[in-house]
């Protein structure tokens, strides 16, 4: 008995297939063989076309049956996707537009506008935040600005919800789908209606609402037939990345804590309570697990640049050769600088703006730069240690409003592959930091057995998890870490 996981991310899709005979991961493919392309027309926007993640995602499905999988042992389908970004279809599915992805800031103004006209006090006791550059703020985007276009959609989807579609041809959101578009009323358990109408957006729109685990929808015949796929194949779970990436570490109850240093960077905690920021620069959605019975929300920093100013350096230190250097020459060349940079400070805020500062644009690039003294490795390791820095930016928020905690969960990929971006996250956070072996895919394929109900827990489904290793913060690398934090927090620069 299978089960597929599918993590549709802005770079690249991964899928993994788990045994739920041994409870491991037996196959992992990843595409396309080359990064998925942000088209942005404008400055501050970002646009992926929805029907190259269907394209991908079947491109995967073929690959595993290629590399010798049988395919049609596969009972349950899980998906886990990039968050806030909006997809609109007709009533047949046909995609009317790109999509507009998490990073694209065009919505910003819209949302900001919203809050301050209906007031923090109506937002904060639904939302438990500001619609700020969240889906919600997009659909009311594409209604002022591509009215025709807005008229002929049926259905608002996320980008997870999408592929579910398209695999069953049922359109379909969740409950903490809702929550990341800014749509779900925390205090009463239901989509936001009166923010739908305070924002001018039809209720029509959104699709019917499924929970997060469970028989949400069975595959088409015709697409298990192309795919060789099992006619019966069902899907059984969905969640945005973070939520997800939690889930694949384990982390499901209160003061649980985990994080991700992907294309941006991330530290999810996890409460029975609705926390929440008054200022709305970290953000409150519905855990995977939230019950009615049983509360579970997941409190969100987040940063835009992470990953991507790591594929950024990775082009700008190869300087215009085909031939890229590799992420693991990068991570040696950091290692070659001791902490501080040698004064070279880096502020990674190119991606569009940031929620932990209100949604406004911070002013990226480096400061100090001495061209007698600093290098290649200077600008890789400053790029690591401001990465950090910005997180600890929002951790510091998350601790004021009691989503922080001493212990955190990662999973051994992206930038915490790096000994030095670890050695500066334990002694800047100064935190514990847990390393496992896991990614977004098997823990979709998790979370499939699970809704599938081929688990009775979660704690059972993650029974197969592999811890790599542990570290501890040091004191006195703990101390030299505060001390540059604090000059490179004092040194930060809002656009107003």
């Amino acid at each position: 008995m299978y089960f597929l996981g599918i993590d549709l991310g802005s770079s690249s899709i991964k899928l993994a297939v788990l045994d739920g005979n041994t409870g491991k991961g037996i196959a992992h493919v990843t595409v396309p063989d080359h990064e998925m392309q942000m088209h942005a027309a404008q400055a501050g926007w970002a646009e992926q076309d929805p029907e190259s993640w269907w394209q991908y995602t079947c491109d995967g499905i073929k690959k595993l049956k290629a590399n010798g999988l049988d395919v049609s042992r596969i009972k349950a389908i899980g998906i886990s996707y990039q968050m806030h970004g909006l997809v609109l279809t007709t009533k047949d599915l046909e995609v009317l537009r790109p999509s507009i992805i998490w990073c694209d800031s065009r919505a910003a103004g819209v949302g900001r506008e919203i809050y301050e006209q209906k007031g923090s006090a109506f937002f904060h006791s639904r939302i438990l935040g500001s619609p700020g550059n969240f889906t919600a703020s997009k659909l009311k985007w594409v209604q002022q600005h591509e009215p025709q276009l807005f008229e002929k959609a049926a259905y608002m989807m996320l980008p997870g919800d999408y592929l579910a579609a398209k695999f069953s041809g049922v359109a379909q959101t969740s409950k903490s789908g809702l929550s990341e578009a800014a749509l779900w009323n925390f205090k009463k358990g239901t989509l936001a209606t009166d923010v739908l109408e305070a924002m001018g957006l039809p209720e029509s729109l959104i699709p019917e609402i499924v929970s997060n685990f469970g028989h949400q929808a069975q595959i088409a015949a015709d697409i298990a037939a192309d795919l060789g796929l099992s006619k019966d194949v069902k899907i059984t779970y969905r969640a945005g990345d973070q939520p997800n990436n939690a889930l694949s570490l384990n982390v499901n109850q209160p003061g649980e804590i985990a994080t991700t240093a992907g294309t941006s960077a991330v530290i999810y905690s996890v409460t029975d309570q609705d926390s929440f920021d008054p200022e709305n620069r970290v953000n409150t959605f519905l855990h995977v697990n939230n019950e009615e019975q049983q509360k579970r929300n997941g409190v969100l920093l987040c940063i835009n640049g992470s990953g991507i100013l790591y594929q950024w350096l990775r082009k700008t230190v190869s300087a215009g050769s085909k031939d890229l250097v590799s992420y693991e020459f990068l991570n040696e060349q950091a290692s070659k600088v001791k902490a501080g940079s040698d004064g070279l400070r880096f502020y990674p805020f190119g991606n569009g703006v940031e929620r932990i500062f209100n949604n406004k644009d911070a002013t990226s690039g480096l400061q100090n730069l001495n061209f007698n003294r600093h290098e290649n490795s200077h600008l890789v390791r400053a790029a690591c240690e401001g990465i950090v820095f910005a997180m600890n930016y929002g951790f510091e928020i998350m601790q004021k409003i009691g989503a922080g905690g001493q212990r955190v969960k990662a999973t051994h990929a992206n930038l915490f592959l790096s000994p030095v971006f670890r050695e500066i996250f334990v002694n800047t956070t100064q935190t514990t930091l847990e390393l496992y072996e896991t990614n977004g895919a098997e823990g979709a394929a998790r979370g499939a057995a699970y809704g599938f109900g081929h688990y009775k827990t979660l704690n059972e489904a993650n029974e197969g998890l592999s811890l790599i290793s542990t570290q501890e913060p040091q004191k006195e690398q703990g101390k030299i870490y505060s001390d540059w934090y604090q000059i490179w927090k004092n040194n930060i620069k809002i656009n107003e």
